[in-house]
């Protein structure tokens, strides 16, 4: 069976691998660490990127904590004990340029030991998510590819099963828009008949080793596309989005907001700018007419 620490150790191999990654596809930058401890208990790595070439901010956060869970996580969860621990790498990288993609993964681990001969609670979760400035179909039909393939490769049953919980979970319903095009989302997934622990265990590292090809494809793609003003205005107000998403959905906020995380690693998913323009609405067929027509659900685009 595995442990708790031998997947706490394995995902910061995961995190050193993704920023010694990005440091160099970004070529300027370098992340600036800050190690934490949790009152409650344990603690984590912070690793935040600014003013880079191509990434003008960004984190690749680690942590492990433990202790009691506030009442109104146990009410969340359904569980009416209090002990728990956590882990788990947390991903956003805000670009500098408008048709390179914010990208967002996490992947995690979540335990509660037995009490009263009952089992104990133990799942993984994860993701990862792509949201465009700008929708361009050849990357997001790339980007959904490739994470079909890394599902297929556990269950055939996986990527249309997480895409569609990524659809449903990345949706500002305020806006009735998508936060971005989505990509796979799943929570308490554990062991069964097909899968076992250490199956589940080995999806998860996947997902995590995943973002690196990925992602650096698309930036490679896109940045050193020349762009106007009024692109970098769009940019900003379509990071407005991301902002209310994570502030008014986001259950990794309210998670770890709620069980005295670190406030800074847990707000490092905002952007360093983004704007509210009142009542905005794009010019009849412009890109950003187009961009806003396909932030919406069950767009097939892997096929």
């Amino acid at each position: 069976m595995i442990t708790k620490e031998q997947i706490a150790a394995e995902y910061q191999v995961i995190q050193d691998e993704i920023c010694s990654y990005l440091e160099r596809l970004d070529g300027k930058s370098k992340f600036e660490e800050e190690k934490w401890e949790r009152d409650g208990g344990g603690g984590g790595r912070t690793r935040i990127i600014q003013n880079g070439n191509v990434f003008e901010k960004g984190g690749v956060n680690f942590s492990a904590v433990h202790g009691k869970l506030p009442e109104v996580m146990q009410k969340a969860l359904k569980v009416d004990h209090d002990d728990f621990f956590a882990t788990g790498v947390s991903i956003v990288i805000h670009p500098n340029h408008p048709l390179v993609p914010i990208i967002h993964m996490n992947i995690r681990y979540f335990e509660m030991p037995a009490v009263n001969g009952e089992e104990p609670v133990r799942w993984f979760g994860g993701g990862i998510d792509l949201t465009p400035h700008y929708v361009i179909a050849e990357d997001a039909k790339y980007f959904h590819s490739y994470l079909k393939s890394v599902c297929d490769q556990f269950n055939k049953d996986f990527y249309p099963k997480f895409k569609t919980w990524a659809d449903d979970y990345f949706f500002i319903k305020h806006r009735n828009e998508t936060r971005g095009i989505g990509g796979i989302f799943y929570d308490k997934l554990v062991a069964a008949e097909q899968l076992s622990w250490q199956d589940i265990f080995e999806f998860s590292k996947a997902i995590g080793r995943s973002f690196i090809p990925v992602y650096s494809e698309i930036v490679n793609r896109n940045k050193d596309k020349s762009f106007t003003d009024e692109q970098q205005q769009w940019q900003y107000q379509r990071r407005s989005r991301y902002t209310e998403f994570n502030l008014v959905y986001d259950a990794g906020t309210k998670f770890g907001l709620e069980t005295n995380g670190r406030v800074e690693s847990i707000l490092m998913s905002l952007p360093p700018t983004a704007k509210w323009f009142y009542n905005f609405i794009p010019e009849p067929g412009s890109e950003e007419e187009r961009t806003l027509s396909l932030l919406k659900k069950g767009v097939n685009w892997a096929e």
